[in-house]
């Protein structure tokens, strides 16, 4: 191998240490959510006891049938490109999804099939957002929606609705939040990372607000649908007000109701005119999805469902058992949730009870180095003082983590 000269050497350096990033890799952080997953998984590798409960991903594994649909297109030889916005037979099958199941009808040519819910969000922001434009985001919110923003040059405007609303954005507040630079509205029911999940009721007031202000769209993140336990039936805002149709982004994904993260298949619908200007981004980006991967979610959305209903049902124990534990440790205070499989929990008394801890984030660290337990600061989500916890994890493992937890804070 060839020895740089000591002069070169210093120039190569020197070249290294200035390397001018573009500004916009400055206005954005890391996944927290990840973050918090690669820690646990650190520590467990260095011997550390540790119960990681960070990631937002189902313990069950995909439904045999979907493997099986994408092993037969491996052996089909169905490994070519594909149409940037995704197989045609896919396209149809989300279509009759969202007819069949939410009662709106979609013509293909306005579905896009993106790598993951999250590829679909930043799609839809490059196509909508620019400099000056302003984005109302309510927080809690999943914590990838203010840095997408932020990289489309737009602003995240922040609304929080804290455990006294219920986790739920009031009219009051859409209304008071909006101004003439506002942009889009993103809405997440169930949301992610607290459970909360708005009534048929509470969208039409949303929608009220939104009458008024023509110059708003709307980005329903539909992701955690079918994770879902409440009274009446799901429904998202353009169910309750199907007139703001043309100025709506349905958004979702197979990840969370198929145990398919790693498939990375997402998809929305919406205007024509929007989604391609959402396809010509995504075919100067991934081009297409994964080809076996698609005929995989086809095989999801197309096939047998019976098997939501057993994992809802583990999901709704595991949710009650943490929620009931939460609420017994000293400091702690946790709502019951409807949908999805977090909880998120307020713990600003137990972090004032305890004069060396300022933050949330200190917090987390002091419950991973104590109690070994992985959680996820609240401030990560925009609502500093709360952790959340994901239950998507065996109840044995939760059984344990909760214990500890306990232990570490005593009862209430």
């Amino acid at each position: 191998m060839k020895q740089l000269s000591p002069r070169n050497r210093i120039d190569s350096e020197l070249h290294l240490s200035t390397i001018r990033l573009a500004a916009r890799v400055g206005r954005i952080k890391p996944s927290p959510t990840l973050a918090v997953s690669a820690r646990a998984a650190a520590l467990k590798a260095q011997g550390k006891d540790v119960i990681s409960l960070g990631a937002g991903e189902p313990d069950f594994d995909t439904p045999q049938p979907i493997k099986d649909a994408a092993v037969r297109a491996l052996r089909e030889g169905f490994t070519k490109y594909t149409a940037v916005e995704g197989i045609p037979s896919l396209r149809k099958a989300i279509a009759a999804k969202f007819e069949r199941e939410n009662g709106l009808k979609f013509a293909p040519d306005q579905i896009l099939v993106s790598v993951g819910g999250k590829h679909s969000f930043f799609n839809l922001a490059q196509a909508l957002l620019e400099e000056g434009d302003e984005v109302i985001i309510p927080a809690p919110y999943w914590v990838s929606y203010p840095d997408i923003v932020l990289l489309s040059d737009a602003t995240p405007i922040p609304v929080a609705a804290g455990i006294e609303a219920g986790f739920k954005l009031t009219p009051t507040q859409l209304e008071a939040a909006i101004t003439r630079k506002t942009k889009l509205f993103v809405i997440n029911s169930p949301s992610n990372p607290t459970g909360a999940v708005y009534t048929r009721a509470e969208l039409s007031a949303l929608g009220a607000v939104l009458r008024r202000h023509p110059h708003v769209w709307v980005a329903t993140d539909d992701m955690y649908e079918h994770i879902l336990w409440m009274s009446e039936p799901y429904a998202n805002i353009l169910n309750a007000c199907p007139d703001l149709a043309d100025r709506t982004i349905v958004l979702n994904g197979v990840s969370k109701a198929y145990a398919m993260t790693g498939w990375r298949i997402g998809y929305c619908a919406g205007p024509k005119e929007l989604i391609v200007a959402m396809t010509n981004i995504q075919s100067q980006s991934t081009s297409n999805p994964t080809s076996i991967a698609q005929v995989a979610a086809e095989a999801a959305l197309a096939g047998n469902q019976d098997f939501l209903s057993p994992m809802v049902r583990s999901f709704k124990e595991r949710h009650d058992f943490v929620v009931e534990r939460l609420n017994r440790i000293r400091g702690v205070r946790c709502l019951p949730a409807h949908g999805a499989f977090y909880a998120f929990a307020d713990f600003r008394a137990a972090i004032a009870a305890i004069g060396s801890i300022a933050d949330d984030v200190a917090m987390a660290e002091h419950i991973l180095n104590k109690a070994g337990v992985a959680l996820v600061p609240g401030t990560a989500f925009g609502m500093p003082g709360y952790l959340r916890l994901s239950f998507a994890t065996s109840m044995d493992t939760l059984k344990q983590a909760l214990d500890r937890l306990e232990g570490l804070f005593g009862r209430a």
